[in-house]
């Protein structure tokens, strides 16, 4: 009788933890405010609405429908379920050593920094420096052409003004003209 009588009582106490931590599959993102806003279906069944999205400072994405989550429902209450963590195994990079870390979408652009402090960055069509200026400590190596001032009519690449440069002449002093430079470029 006192064993039912406490069981009784606990009842809730035990139903509120074992609602606070639950995995979620993702429906819909609202990525218009303040906080990310998503719909998920909560342990394959329960449908809830407008649940908060925490992300890391400084980083944000808008997880696809069908994404993964953990939520967790503070003091085990459902009305107030937060997202803290996304994930979507249909597009994670795989194959990473340990310590190395990479940002990725579901087109497969990424940065990878990896081992032996190199830094790859792959896009399938354009990376943008939006900056006045852009420094380099070390070489820069590129496969194809350079091309300068692109916001100009002017199409000349590095390559091309090398060869204009390495077969130029100068008047000379007493008529006539110089020589090809010495040193070819």
């Amino acid at each position: 009788m006192v064993i039912r009588l406490i069981c009784k009582l606990l009842r809730p106490i035990k139903n509120r933890i074992t609602l606070m931590v639950s995995r979620a599959v993702l429906v819909m993102v609202d990525d218009e405010t303040t906080l990310q806003q998503l719909q998920a279906r909560i342990l394959g069944e329960e449908l809830l609405d407008e649940l908060e999205r925490f992300q890391q400072y400084g980083f944000t994405s808008v997880p696809h429908p069908g994404a993964e989550a953990i939520t967790l429902s503070v003091g085990g209450h459902r009305s107030h379920t937060v997202v803290i963590n996304v994930d979507d195994r249909r597009y994670r990079l795989k194959g990473l050593k340990a310590g190395e870390v990479a940002l990725y979408t579901d087109e497969g652009d990424y940065i990878h920094f990896q081992r032996d402090r190199i830094v790859s960055i792959h896009a399938g069509n354009k990376i943008v420096f939006d900056t006045p200026m852009a420094e380099f400590a070390g070489i820069i190596r590129a496969a194809k052409d350079i091309v300068d001032q692109t916001e100009s009519d002017n199409e000349q690449t590095v390559r091309g003004m090398r060869e204009v440069y390495n077969i130029h002449k100068h008047p000379g002093d007493s008529g006539g003209t110089t020589d090809k430079p010495d040193q070819e470029q």
